[in-house]
């Protein structure tokens, strides 16, 4: 092992120790392969954490995720993991996490329950003054600009859907599309001329992997990119990937549901997470973005 991940183990080491007690000890193995995935659970006999080791560059990454997870568990809805330790040594950053044991959202009853909890994180008492957050965050590893704003639909088409396009250029998305793309930003209002969402707390990144339950069936939830935005966009954002029971959608519905005119916002909305996958992962989302873009346009060419 090198002298530099030998540094980094003992580090991360007594940072745990100093949350768990010295009984934790980690070896530079130990440390590797979550350095390698950039994640990964550390465990010494029946103690288990999880953590995070990025390059130091992206230390921001774990502050805005802590930023997220500390706003979360604050309105009381899901149980989020609470933050361990966190520190910067040898090159790196890490944030080591309290270790959860989940299981999937599988049937109805925790289904319902966890869209309880959704409803209770976008309720009226967690709403901010204004869209936007108090700092810029991430969503993956893309940056999100959440300067304030009391213009809910210029927010999103410029400091969401516009800088998504403009990466995508740079990742291989057909000039025609970025040109529709730019129509699509300009003419976004056009969706909100009858809708004034207000500014909920959104966990940002609603997936199912980002969703599980306790063993007692509390809903808990992680990797948060959070902001005050609409919080039909949450919605939009579980619906594309699915994976979920349907009683999660429809109890999520029936507690809090979506203005007229929803269909055609979650375009955008679901345009904004294809084209970050696009610039995350690559190609295999284009056609997916290609799509999208299609029906968004003709929604606002009516």
């Amino acid at each position: 092992m090198s002298k530099v991940l030998t540094a980094l183990a003992e580090a991360v080491e007594a940072s745990i120790q100093s949350a768990v007690g010295s009984r934790f000890h980690l070896t530079p193995s130990d440390l590797a392969a979550a350095q390698q995935a950039g994640t990964g659970t550390l465990a010494c006999g029946p103690e288990r954490v999880f953590c995070k080791v990025l390059d130091v560059a992206q230390s921001d990454r774990l502050d805005a995720e802590v930023d997220g997870l500390a706003a979360i568990a604050a309105t009381g809805s899901f149980h989020t993991p609470g933050v361990l330790a966190q520190g910067q040594a040898a090159g790196s950053a890490w944030l080591v996490l309290e270790w959860l044991d989940l299981r999937p959202i599988a049937d109805a009853a925790g289904a319902r329950r966890a869209a309880l909890a959704l409803a209770e994180l976008h309720a009226p008492r967690h709403q901010g003054q204004s869209f936007g957050w108090h700092r810029d965050n991430y969503i993956g590893a893309s940056p999100q600009d959440n300067a304030s704003t009391e213009n809910w639909s210029r927010f999103f088409a410029l400091s969401r859907l516009k800088p998504q396009f403009e990466r995508a250029a740079d990742h291989g998305l057909d000039r025609a599309l970025v040109r529709e793309g730019e129509r699509i930003i300009a003419r976004l209002p056009a969706l909100f001329l009858d809708y004034r969402p207000a500014p909920s707390l959104v966990h940002g990144d609603l997936w199912h992997g980002n969703l599980g339950m306790l063993g007692d069936g509390t809903p808990a939830t992680f990797d948060p990119a959070c902001h005050f935005g609409d919080r039909d966009s949450d919605l939009a954002m579980a619906e594309l990937f699915g994976g979920l029971p349907e009683a999660f959608y429809a109890s999520y519905r029936s507690e809090a549901p979506p203005a007229e005119g929803f269909e055609a916002r979650k375009l955008a909305y679901t345009l904004y997470h294809l084209l970050n996958h696009l610039n995350l992962f690559g190609g295999s989302y284009r056609s997916a973005c290609a799509r999208v873009i299609g029906l968004l346009g003709r929604e606002l060419s009516r």
